[in-house]
């Protein structure tokens, strides 16, 4: 019988007798389209961005899973992750996890180390499925089919045109909730938030990121200017994710229907702990890229449910419509413009909103992604396109 065929009992023996045959990995980097080739936030300015993408091989099926990071990591996962994977069975990626994670003891878990077991880990959660024959959400413990999500872009050095029409856009598409950057220069935040607001309407709902660009009384008085004059309903990283201390003040102090929010940058389930036991936040953050894939996500969304934090996905929309089905106390996707843009260029299969909102598609294994190598091509930075 073929492999993820029949029934579980049919499929599991075949599924326990996989082995991975090969790892390979590549990493592609993408110009933005910013005003002069560059984006900016509250702390940062770029000009391109970096997807490390990682494939496992067992079984006749491929498994694909991928970061945002620095090209660093395409070397560290070739050079340490994929020796270690070869040859390892197939059928439990969070064991794969567990091994992972002991193997960048030494070599630092933040950061480039947890990026690289995410990506890994996303294509070892990918390649189950499609040893299966399902499509991942079906893999997983779901508890949703949907996964709501907010447009987010609105960069600091975009024109009022540019940042109105970039979230009008989103609004028209039948998203209810937008996000801006701000706070890089924040005397001009009022004018672009005016902008904004004009051009949405009242009903949508208005998001804010500082990318922790303030300092703990000047993002109070931000805070409550946001929500008084713009009706803004989350601040995310008001103040750097290191000052734990700084987000719960804001929490005590701010406006009560003003959510702070962070996350993004948290690696290992203790940065998690750390947010939650300290009450830093009112939404917890994720991003599967970064915390440790899905077994990461997993993790995570235990957590919340325990501490009754809604968890809501940061970025990487192709993958987190999936994992993200799997959190119970679920709030949304961050729908990124530069994501969206990078995994329409290098993928086949990615999802659009439909009423706001990503639904996994169940008639496809896996993520339901093909790589399109002959449009990722030109961008490549790291390792050989397949023959």
């Amino acid at each position: 019988m073929a492999l993820g065929t029949g029934t579980d009992s049919d499929a599991r023996p075949a599924l326990d007798a996989c082995r991975i045959e090969a790892v390979d990995v590549h990493a592609f980097e993408l110009p933005t389209d910013g005003p002069d080739g560059r984006e900016q936030d509250g702390t940062l300015e770029w000009d391109s961005t970096t997807m490390v993408l990682c494939r496992v091989h067992a079984g006749g099926r491929t498994g694909i899973g991928y970061t945002y990071g620095d090209v660093s990591v395409a070397a560290f996962l070739s050079g340490t992750l994929a020796p270690l994977l070869q040859g390892r069975q197939a059928s439990s990626p969070p064991a794969l996890w567990e091994l992972m994670g002991r193997q960048i003891r030494n070599a630092g878990r933040p950061g480039v180390g947890a990026m690289a077991v995410s990506a890994a880990d996303i294509a070892l959660w990918d390649l189950k499925a499609r040893l299966l024959d399902v499509p991942l959400v079906h893999a997983l413990p779901a508890c949703h089919g949907r996964v709501p999500v907010y447009g987010s872009g609105g960069f600091t050095n975009y024109s009022l045109d540019r940042l109105a029409d970039q979230l009008t856009a989103w609004v028209e598409q039948g998203i209810p909730r937008v996000k801006l950057k701000t706070s890089r220069d924040p005397d001009r935040d009022p004018r672009r938030l005016t902008a904004v607001r004009r051009a949405i309407g009242a009903a949508p709902e208005l998001f804010t990121d500082a990318n922790g660009a303030l300092g703990r009384k000047e993002a109070l008085y931000w805070a409550h200017r946001f929500h008084d004059e713009w009706d803004v309903r989350w601040f995310e990283e008001p103040v750097s994710s290191a000052d734990i201390e700084g987000l719960w003040m804001l929490c005590q102090n701010g406006p009560g229907r003003l959510e702070i929010a962070a996350g993004e940058y948290a690696y290992t389930t203790r940065d998690f702990v750390n947010l939650v036991d300290a009450g830093a936040v009112d939404c917890l953050q994720a991003d599967v890229t970064r915390c440790g894939g899905i077994t990461g996500v997993l993790e995570v969304a235990g957590l919340a449910a325990a501490r009754h934090l809604d968890l809501s996905a940061h970025c990487a929309p192709a993958v987190s419509a999936h994992a993200f089905c799997a959190v119970r106390r679920l709030r949304h996707l961050e729908y990124f413009h530069d994501h969206v843009r990078f995994e329409r260029l290098v993928f086949d299969g990615t999802l659009s909103p439909v009423d706001g909102a990503l639904r996994p598609d169940t008639g496809r294994p896996g993520l339901g992604l093909d790589v399109r190598w002959a449009d990722a091509e030109p961008y490549r930075v790291h390792g050989e396109r397949p023959a």
